[in-house]
């Protein structure tokens, strides 16, 4: 029997769910119980098929608009947030609904309601089509909310007055892109007006930083994450640029390219933030069985938020 060739794994942590979509499952889970199957999820909860397809086994039905959902059964709003539309339509259909959206995306969308009442014109820094810009674009008038993608779009922008500008992000970019495109907004609106705090979310900024640590000690990193899920693909991004040659986004252990692996040494995991801990394991249980695998913890912080779900799910029906 041939002996394994020796492979240090670098577990990045924090890694894997936060307090948002770990709020977001358990709403969905405490409304199957609740309300019975089936309970409608518009759009995916969060963005990980292994996720969706436990859910989907427990008896939840994702649908992509509220006209696909009947009148009669729950329906509930996807960790990403939704247009004041959805609601709206919701309530004059008088169906029951759960909103799951996260409350650090909650917070902007309050940010952004403010700034329009103090008769701001809002710049989002933001993914266009990506489920969280779109929701927090439509909490205001159309051509309120002006999106830019890259520092180059800033000077495209076509504002109403520029001394009457405010800007917000979307809460899963990379912070240092983000950084470049806060610089080009201020270097040309001067008196745009910033968040208090940075939008980009706690679990977000975490998990890069995580990523920056290991991505220097390793041959490759895998980051466990969907193709859709945008705060997996920036970890991606942030490997890369922080010196790793080999950084991959993968679903699952099946989707390791072992070739693309061969010689290597040191290999860094992590997980974006909509990926369970299962999958984790499943990925360093697929390295044990080709090498002889020794770990390593690099641990950059200590998460400790924790959500509550609303409080319709926290009562007996």
């Amino acid at each position: 029997m041939t002996a394994h060739p020796p492979l240090t794994l670098y577990l990045a942590a924090p890694r894997g769910f936060c307090a948002g979509v770990d709020r977001a499952i358990k709403i969905v889970e405490l409304a199957i119980e609740k309300y019975g199957a089936p309970v409608y999820v518009r759009h995916e909860i969060v963005h990980n098929k292994y996720v969706v397809d436990g859910l989907r086994a427990k008896g939840a039905v994702f649908v992509e608009e509220l006209d696909d959902c009947p009148d009669d059964r729950p329906v509930i709003f996807s960790a990403h947030g939704v247009p004041k539309s959805v609601p709206e339509a919701a309530q004059a259909r008088q169906m029951l609904f759960v909103d799951a959206t996260c409350p650090l995306v909650s917070k902007v969308h309050i940010e952004a309601e403010r700034h329009h009442e103090n008769g701001l014109q809002m710049v989002m820094i933001g993914h266009a089509g990506h489920p969280e810009t779109v929701g927090t674009m439509g909490q205001l008038p159309p051509g309120e909310v002006l999106l830019v993608e890259t520092a180059a779009d800033v000077a495209l922008l076509e504002v109403r007055d520029p001394t009457r500008l405010a800007f917000i992000t979307q809460t899963t970019l990379s912070v240092d892109d983000t950084a470049d495109i806060v610089a080009a907004l201020h270097a040309r609106f001067p008196a745009i007006i910033g968040p208090h705090k940075e939008d980009i979310c706690y679990a977000t900024t975490n998990r890069q930083a995580a990523v920056k640590e290991v991505a220097p000690k390793v041959d490759a990193l895998l980051v466990i994450g969907a193709p859709n899920s945008s705060n997996s693909q920036r970890l991606v991004e942030v490997a890369r640029a922080a010196g790793c040659g080999y950084s991959q986004l993968i679903q699952r252990a099946t989707d390791i390219d072992w070739r693309a692996l061969e010689g290597i040494r040191a290999v860094g995991v992590t997980a974006g933030a909509s990926a369970p801990e299962t999958l984790v394991n499943e990925v360093i249980d697929a390295f044990v069985a080709r090498y002889d695998v020794t770990h390593e913890l690099v641990e950059t912080a200590v998460e400790r938020v924790e959500f509550k779900v609303p409080r319709v799910l926290r009562v007996p029906a």
